[in-house]
């Protein structure tokens, strides 16, 4: 007795098909499941024993053998065990339906009921992009389930739901599309622009680098705000946009941090602390799984303590900063997740902090100093697009009440989005969302100067002698400095601020 039913798996971020074949045959009683199955799956067998037998069928006492094909992909997780209790009650006839075009996924109890299972959204993508027109999945993933269109959620409780409902018993209602409106709803934000006081370069910087997606680094002395400052920028950034939402929630649905979330409809927020280790930045393991970068996906990656993290740790960032995806391979899988982030960093200029403060004295000698900047190699500066010195603030200025209140982070992210309108009129069709993905042909054919402009920027280029990466990085900058104004093409004056963020040579005056 043969039997065999749909299910499906995830490489990377993406679904990929499944079929579970059941064979029943005569011979020693032995329960085997084959196709590069891990421990998880392997355990299958105890759980779809136990929940057949609570579900009020019968295991039959015969030799039974559950394939997962295609036989040379490994398969993880705890999700194959409601179709493998499928496909065997299908193969010993104590349920009989067509279950051509049906997918089935989750994972069982030992009483028969199905609990919540990760990574059901990029299957039920999957599911609907290879027109399987529909999919059984535990009650508790169903609003997950529900952003995708096209398929029909059945969301069942018990694995004799399901029976119930092939045998045409008692039918599941399907559960119903959600738009992705529904999902989304007002944020509190733990910090607001209108709580920083002064530091006025630095909230113009912030504000560029949020509208263009630009990678900063904020260095200065302790207690200058640079930790403030920098868990305000996620209440100026702008709602995710459908096809993003779906991007980030995929990444965290399968590293099931979802939690009682059924959508990211919010730009993540990520800030690990400076003693994570490479695969936990990066992404890795034996069975790889996204990092930190890619949590931060579509959103902000805060590093605080900069040069406090390993020196190796950090030059991995390098590669995915440019490439905006990570490649992570190992002898039997090779999966790709994408990390476009923007990478906010924190660092104090020497080990005390006060090196060139103008009120405490620097207690490090020069080797000290030396050592510690050299933490963070050039190249990976290099690929950071605005440095911003953060001054101490006057105590006395934070205990007056300023004449002009500040902005707040409405007012300027209302100018953020705006910017963010016009760079998706002009990046849409090469599926890009901000100036600082553009790549270096997409400048040329996109970004218009002005006369006066090109000279400024062409005499820049000789003075600072700017690498090819600095001057198309000045560029993607002025253009979102233009952006923000509602210019069509780069002025002299966006190009000119836009240079006043560059990091500035030698600066530390110990290293003259």
């Amino acid at each position: 007795m043969f039997a065999k039913v749909l299910s499906s798996s995830v490489s990377g971020l993406d679904g990929i098909q499944v079929e579970v074949e059941a064979d029943i045959s005569n011979g020693l009683p032995s329960f085997s499941i084959v196709g590069l199955p891990d421990k998880a799956v392997e355990e299958s067998r105890e759980r779809v024993r136990s929940a057949i037998k609570n579900t009020g069928a019968d295991l039959p006492a015969q030799r039974i053998t559950v394939n997962l094909a295609p036989g040379d992909l490994p398969k993880e997780g705890s999700f194959f065990d409601v179709p493998i209790a499928v496909a065997i009650l299908l193969a010993t006839e104590q349920v009989k339906a067509d279950v051509d075009g049906i997918m089935f996924l989750g994972e069982l109890s030992l009483n028969g009921e199905l609990r919540h299972t990760k990574g059901v959204l990029p299957m039920a993508l999957f599911a609907k992009e290879n027109g399987i027109k529909a999919v059984f999945i535990p009650d508790a993933n169903a609003k997950e389930a529900s952003i995708v269109d096209g398929i029909i959620i059945y969301p069942a409780k018990t694995l004799k739901e399901i029976l119930d409902h092939l045998a045409g018993q008692k039918k599941i209602e399907p559960f119903p599309h959600l738009a992705y409106t529904t999902f989304q709803k007002a944020e509190e934000y733990e910090s607001d622009m209108q709580d920083i006081r002064g530091q006025e370069f630095v909230k113009r910087a912030i504000e560029v680098a949020v509208a263009g997606g630009h990678n900063i680094l904020l260095k200065g002395p302790p207690g200058a705000g640079k930790t403030l400052i920098a868990k305000t920028i996620p209440s100026l950034l702008p709602v995710l946009e459908l096809e993003e939402a779906l991007e980030v929630t995929k990444i965290y649905s399968i590293s099931d941090l979802l939690g009682n979330r059924s959508m990211i409809t919010t730009r993540p927020f990520r800030s690990p602390h400076h003693t994570t280790s490479h695969i936990g930045l990066i992404g890795g393991s034996a069975h790889p799984k996204p990092g930190e970068i890619s949590l931060a996906h579509r959103g902000i990656l805060f590093l605080d303590e900069f040069p406090e993290f390993p020196r190796h740790v950090l030059e991995a960032l390098r590669q995915p900063l440019e490439d905006g995806k990570v490649v992570i391979s190992r002898a039997r899988d090779r999966v790709v997740f994408p990390c476009k982030f923007m990478l906010v960093a924190a660092a104090n200029p020497c080990p005390c902090g006060y090196l060139d403060d103008p009120k405490k004295r620097c207690i490090c000698n020069q080797s000290q100093i030396l050592r510690y900047q050299k933490r963070i190699s050039g190249p990976l500066l290099d690929r950071i697009d605005i440095h911003v010195q953060v001054p101490a603030v006057d105590v006395e200025k934070l205990a007056l009440k300023d004449v002009v209140e500040p902005e707040n982070s409405k007012t300027v992210r209302k100018r953020v989005e705006k910017a963010r309108r016009i760079q998706g009129k002009k990046l849409s069709k090469f599926n890009l969302f901000t100036n600082s993905e553009m790549s270096s042909r997409q400048v040329r054919d996109l970004v218009v100067f002005s006369e006066e402009a090109e000279k400024v920027l062409k005499v820049a280029v000789v003075k600072l002698s700017l690498s090819a990466r600095s001057y198309y990085k000045v560029v993607k900058i002025g253009q979102t400095i233009a952006d923000l104004d509602e210019s069509d093409q780069i002025e002299k004056k966006h190009i000119l601020e836009a240079l006043a963020y560059r990091p500035r040579l030698y600066e530390e005056k110990t290293l003259i």
